[in-house]
């Protein structure tokens, strides 16, 4: 595991095109955001892989994972 200190308004470049970026910091808990392609899949940690869930969600309608694309600028 990589671990780095940085500050508001720097940046972490992940592989092609992925990038963190430190937008604020409050005590404990610091924000960033994410720039990444659209085909990038992006999951909070405490949530389930995609691949992990129950067949019968993943074909139930509208999938989850539409939901979360649909949150993300474009």
């Amino acid at each position: 595991m990589l671990v780095l200190s940085r500050k508001i308004g720097e940046k972490v470049v992940i592989g092609d095109g992925i990038v963190l970026v430190v937008k604020r910091i409050l005590g404990q808990r610091v924000t960033f955001g994410i720039e990444a392609p659209q085909d990038v899949r992006i999951v909070r940690g405490e949530l389930p892989r995609f691949d992990e869930r129950p067949a019968e969600k993943v074909h139930a309608g509208k999938r989850d994972h539409e939901e979360v694309w649909a949150a993300r600028p474009r």
